[in-house]
């Protein structure tokens, strides 16, 4: 998939105030700090489209990207980040769980996970809260050139084996890396295969 232009959107604080186009979209979840802005950048082609900071759960809306007038990508705030108050992070939490559950025109969530440690648990119990509610998603296992290659592909490993404890089947997964770009281009092969089929069903 080539990307030709990208818009951003703007920040929502709920996905009824967001924008209501009748296109796919797309969502990016994770752990604060697990590299989130920088795939986005990565994906779409563009250095500084989504923000990257040195500060763990700078995300605190839902961040709209338009590509090429067809594709929309929402960047969703980082779940698991300490600093914030209780009240502040149960309203980011029902904020994201309410665009999850509502937002009809979403195709998949990009759940993304730090490959550099093992399995945490706020990331199995987001991942099977998402299996509860029927919520189509994909695993993105991120950071892929830091760890050495026996040690990315155990924790990979381990992070499925903890999810076969509940689940029948694996989820689809892709590796990345920001930095090399590794991964990005099966990526958007799987959203453009979605995209085809979301617009012969219209």
């Amino acid at each position: 998939m080539i990307i030709n232009e990208v818009k951003f959107m703007g920040s929502f604080p709920k996905a009824s105030e967001s924008p209501q186009m009748e296109i796919p979209e797309y969502a990016f979840i994770g752990r604060s700090n697990v590299g989130k802005s920088s795939l986005i950048n990565a994906l779409l082609g563009r250095r500084d489209m989504a923000h990257v900071s040195g500060k763990p759960g700078k995300t605190q809306m839902l961040n709209y990207y338009h590509i090429d007038e067809q594709w929309m990508v929402c960047d969703l705030p980082g779940y698991g980040y300490a600093k914030l108050s209780k009240k502040h992070r149960t309203s980011l939490e029902r904020m994201v769980k309410g665009y999850l559950v509502r937002r009809l025109q979403m195709q998949c969530a990009f759940v993304l996970i730090d490959s550099n440690i093992t399995p945490q648990a706020i990331d199995l119990e987001f991942v099977n809260w998402l299996g509860s509610k029927g919520i189509p998603f994909v695993l993105i296992f991120t950071k892929a050139d830091k760890p050495k290659k026996d040690k990315l592909e155990k924790n990979v490993e381990a992070f499925q084996q903890k999810l076969l404890e509940d689940w029948e089947s694996l989820p689809t997964h892709f590796v990345t890396s920001s930095l090399t770009g590794a991964g990005s281009e099966e990526i958007l092969s799987f959203i453009n295969e979605v995209n085809e089929g979301f617009y012969q069903r219209k």
